[in-house]
């Protein structure tokens, strides 16, 4: 084997050259079609651009906000709680089971549905009648800070 019969794995393509006369198929105006602004170098339009209509983004009314700095909770109910085989419920063990699919910035656990178990359960929040049915039947609500 020589240098000189070094061939690349995968085969390169070759370079569409334009503008070299009338029998490549690409010569005169180059695959650009005539006049316009497409055909001029340096031409186009940027991203958006609707031929000076007002754009749509321009349209759309432009209403509210949107707080970086909130907080994404994943909810969970007392019924998905059932679900889980562990006494100590935490947002790992939630997710190691399959109950939720992504922690978020933590855990909420809502009191809908009712509870059939004593668990001791960790998260971020709990609403008000999810803190009750849980310490009805012995368990215990215990409120973590976000990580």
């Amino acid at each position: 084997m020589k240098l000189s019969e070094l061939k690349p794995a995968v085969k390169k393509e070759t370079r569409k050259r334009v503008g070299r006369g009338i029998g490549s198929g690409l010569g005169k105006t180059s695959g650009r079609g005539h006049k316009g602004q497409k055909a001029r170098s340096g031409g186009g339009v940027r991203r958006g651009f609707e031929g000076g209509q007002t754009p749509l983004y321009r349209r759309l009314p432009k209403r509210g906000f949107t707080n970086i700095f909130a907080n994404n909770y994943t909810e969970v109910t007392l019924t998905m709680l059932n679900k889980s085989k562990a006494t100590e419920v935490t947002a790992e063990t939630l997710l190691s089971e399959g109950i939720i699919g992504k922690v978020n910035d933590g855990i909420v656990i809502l009191g809908t549905g009712n509870l059939d178990k004593k668990l001791s359960v960790k998260a971020v929040r709990f609403t008000a009648s999810a803190k009750e049915k849980i310490e009805a039947l012995g368990g215990k609500a215990e409120v973590i800070e976000v990580v």
